[in-house]
């Protein structure tokens, strides 16, 4: 019986998750998101803008979420996309 709770709740909360893609300034950051609290402090120098760099962190609910930012020409950062990647159990 617990086996069946635990997919049925881990089926409803990724069916309550969505890809969300890039459209105009970008996603609101989320906790374990880059920008989370204001920009880095570390100036992207050498990386040109328009560049685009992925990072993968656990948020706060403990789902493991990909993120994919922009290099803006003032060197800020906005999120363009982020996934959430499914929940593994062991021995799937």
């Amino acid at each position: 019986m617990k086996p069946a709770l635990i997919g049925l709740i881990g089926s409803l909360i990724l069916t309550g998750c969505s890809t969300a893609t890039y459209s105009g300034p970008g996603l609101e950051p989320i906790p374990g998101s880059m920008t989370y609290d204001g920009q880095p402090r570390s100036k992207l120098t050498k990386s040109p803008a328009g560049s685009a760099f992925p990072h993968d962190f656990i948020d706060q609910y403990g789902q493991q979420v990909e993120e994919t930012y922009i290099i803006q020409p003032d060197r800020s950062l906005i999120i363009a996309h982020r996934r959430y990647k499914p929940i593994r159990f062991f021995g799937d």
